[in-house]
């Protein structure tokens, strides 16, 4: 269990008849929470990127099957609205069914027939949402017992909601002349995706306007009167939100939600978080597995201790809280800190999930973390030389065989029609992207002398010296070479663990990072001698130049086709 002491919070800060949210009381309160499968629990930046990424792919696929523009963008937004604004499908979904009814657009039935399923499955799913909020505000109003104060930032300028208010107007001017300037392209096709493209921007625009507008109002509701208020433990995730506990919950196991927080003192606009509220998984929460998150090295970019705290403001999915905790270190100022983004709640069904899933990483990391240090004591015995090199192997040539496979297999699919337009614009970049990749993975380098590391790339070799350097480490795919001030490089390749331990060989990613490591520690073993320009390696940008026009001549002639000799 976790025996971290959490940090108290001073009588005088907790307002008078302020009563605990025990872990019997939010029962009520998670008992109300819809499945798990019908919200984000957490926002976040790569939810919010599949969120989108999934309404962009499926307007452009209805766009493709000749739905009108205007139709395919919103049945790709309700897909983006459904986790993130269930407000407005109330309204949007019954909007696009009629309007489908009324448009009759070919092919009749199965649009029809895929509009009617696709309203009625998001007016359910919003559905349950919203009247799961009406009970979750009345758990949390009945936990407090009528006992109330004013916040303690009251009168204070609210600025919540400026910041996507102004992303969405932007994005409405953008997406309007957008779509309203589609008859400037020569193709039916062309105009057929500006129009979807930019009805598609300008439903973003009223998305974040709405969420704007929303986040404001409640948040100056929140400030209007006094504030239902409860007791619970805190603890701050390593992106700066709040995970919120019940107030007995002292070893911080089951986290009711997670917000998106700013000091209250905060002078800028503060809702950018709404956008992308990140939060971290809830391995940090299994304590017990792995130590304390203050004094575990597995853990040293985890969250801060537990804090007592008072909650204003009755909880639920969507809702403007005040977190008024203890500070985080000993000794330091009460922490008031205003939401930036919409209360998140933590069903059961998740909780019990990432907890499986962090007893597995946890024991999946043990085992590497062993392996890592017996490499590290074998590498120990290593003498010592002037000068270490290190080189991409027979892993790396596969990855790069890969690479070029893939590229080929895009490139099937653009010469022989099977993608749409923008379906060949993604393969083209990422063909670009991916001739820049293939020489990295063939000729990369790394060069230890007395100075400390010399890593080579595309634009050039980076010098790393033996006091900055961090640590090296295999992780997952990759070797990844971290040092002060954010720096890292990284190189991927194919791995087999099953393999690997079944011949006892280790990946060439675990002896290369072992040997780092163990020069890093110790001083005897780094080389004596200074490198010479040549062994460092060179940049390798003329190596994809061949590559890139390999992939620009196969698309052009992919495109207009091969001339007749």
């Amino acid at each position: 269990m976790n025996t971290e002491v959490r940090r108290t919070l001073p009588a005088t800060a907790i307002p008078d008849g302020c009563l605990p949210w025990s872990t019997e009381q939010t029962r009520r309160w998670t008992r109300v929470l819809p499945p798990g499968w019908t919200s984000v629990q957490r926002l976040g930046l790569r939810n919010l990127k599949l969120a989108l990424l999934t309404g962009v792919l499926a307007a452009v696929g209805l766009v493709s099957a000749g739905l009108p523009p205007y139709l395919a963008a919103a049945a790709g937004l309700h897909l983006v609205w459904l986790p993130l604004r269930p407000e407005i499908v109330r309204v949007s979904a019954p909007a696009l069914a009629l309007t489908v009814l009324a448009v009759h657009p070919a092919p009749v039935l199965p649009v029809i027939a895929g509009a009617l399923l696709l309203s009625a499955t998001a007016l359910a799913v919003s559905g349950l949402r919203l009247r799961a909020r009406t009970r979750q505000r009345d758990a949390a109003l009945a936990a407090a017992a009528g006992v109330t104060a004013p916040l303690p930032d009251a009168g204070g300028p609210v600025r919540r909601g400026r910041f996507l208010s102004g992303l969405g107007t932007f994005l409405i001017l953008v997406g309007v002349p957008l779509a309203a300037t589609a008859g400037l392209w020569g193709s039916s096709d062309g105009r057929r995706v500006v129009v979807g493209g930019g009805c598609f921007v300008a439903g973003l625009g009223v998305t974040a306007l709405l969420s704007g507008v929303l986040g404001g109002r409640r948040a100056a509701a929140l400030g209007a009167a006094p504030a239902p208020v409860l007791r619970v433990l805190t603890r701050a995730t390593r992106h700066g939100d709040a995970r919120v506990f019940a107030a007995d919950d002292v070893a911080g196991l089951r986290p009711l939600f997670t917000v998106g927080v700013v000091p209250s003192d905060h002078k800028g606009d503060y809702d950018a978080d709404d956008v992308a509220d990140g939060t971290v998984d809830l391995v940090a929460d299994v304590a017990d597995i792995a130590g304390p998150a203050e004094t575990n090295p597995l853990y040293d970019d985890g969250p801060g201790p537990l804090r007592e705290a008072v909650l204003y403001g009755a909880p639920y999915d969507g809702a403007e809280v005040v977190l008024v905790s203890a500070a985080a270190e000993p000794g330091g100022p009460l922490v008031t800190e205003r939401s930036s983004g919409p209360v998140r709640p933590v069903p059961e069904s998740t909780v019990r999930r990432r907890l499986e899933q962090a007893k597995r990483a946890a024991a999946r990391r043990a085992a590497e973390d062993e392996q890592h240090l017996g490499l590290v004591a074998a590498a120990r015995l290593m003498t010592t030389v002037p000068v270490r090199r290190w080189r991409a192997g027979p892993v790396d040539r596969l990855a790069g065989l890969l690479v070029v496979v893939s590229g080929a297999s895009m490139y099937w699919a653009i010469s022989d029609g099977v993608s749409g337009l923008w379906q060949g614009i993604v393969a083209a970049l990422t063909g670009l992207y991916a001739a820049f990749r293939i020489p990295v993975k063939l000729r990369w380098r790394i060069t230890a002398d007395r100075t400390g590391l010399w890593l080579n790339g595309l634009r050039g070799t980076t010098h790393v010296p033996w006091d900055d350097l961090r640590s090296a480490r295999r992780e997952a795919l990759e070797l990844k070479l971290r040092w002060s001030h954010g720096g890292a490089w990284t190189v991927s390749a194919p791995r087999w663990a099953w393999l690997q331990r079944r011949r006892g060989v280790p990946h060439p990613y675990d002896a290369l990072a072992a040997e780092v490591t163990a020069m890093l520690g110790d001083r005897a073993l780094r080389p004596t001698g200074d490198s010479e320009e040549k062994e460092r390696g060179r940049p390798l940008w003329p190596l994809a130049v061949p590559f890139v026009l390999a992939w620009l001549t196969a698309l052009l002639a992919a495109v207009v086709g091969l001339p007749d000799w």
